[in-house]
């Protein structure tokens, strides 16, 4: 019994460092089958470990979405409630720029669209360990901060964030220089299109 135990360990193992691999070379597209091959295990031995797709790439990003959850909770401490907000949502945006298919994994199961203030409803297991849930219970309390500071504008949802980083990672994934676009579209999402504050036309 102990075997077996250590053969799955190992095959779970081996499993996500190719699956990290063909990850990284094909985004959320990677051939599970190809995975499997690769890996030297049939495919239901993968989907034994992993049932889903999703699954398999929630495993594949977990340090990184770990790694934002930790810069949430150092950027909590700071004096400057949107600049912790916005450092934070910047770090997200470049992280779903670097890492293929962070950004698709994020758009399986959006995260409540219900304002920081209020309490979300109860989640099952699985959602609540998701990556998009993960991230939100990280970073809403920077949201709440800069909210009753009256930092950003009143009613911002963690899922409204979380669709601006999502869109500017994939609407770049493809450019020459991705990070140097997606830089640029998060300044003028934060700064807004106009030099300075004026009323927007009316149509």
């Amino acid at each position: 019994m102990t075997g077996q135990r250590s053969d799955a360990r190992r095959n779970y193992s081996r499993i996500l460092a190719v699956a990290e691999a063909e990850v990284a070379r094909h985004g959320a597209a990677a051939s599970l089958e190809q995975v499997a091959r690769t890996a030297g295990v049939g495919s239901a031995t993968v989907r034994r470990h992993f049932p889903t797709r999703q699954a398999l790439l929630e495993a594949v990003f977990q340090e990184r979405i770990q790694a934002l959850c930790e810069r949430a909770d150092q950027l909590s401490r700071a004096d400057d409630s949107r600049a912790a907000l916005l450092g934070w949502l910047h770090d997200l945006v470049r992280y779903a720029v670097s890492a293929r298919g962070l950004a698709d994994v994020l758009t399986y199961e959006p995260p409540t669209d219900v304002p920081a203030a209020e309490p979300a409803e109860p989640a099952d297991a699985q959602a609540q360990h998701s990556c998009g849930a993960v991230l939100e219970s990280a970073a809403t309390p920077l949201l709440r901060r800069a909210l009753r500071d009256e930092a950003v504008r009143p009613g911002v949802t963690f899922h409204d964030l979380l669709t601006l980083a999502v869109g500017i990672a994939l609407a770049t994934e493809h450019h020459a220089e991705p990070a140097v676009q997606a830089d640029r579209l998060f300044t003028l999402t934060v700064e807004g299109l106009s030099p300075s504050p004026r009323p927007l036309p009316r149509p």
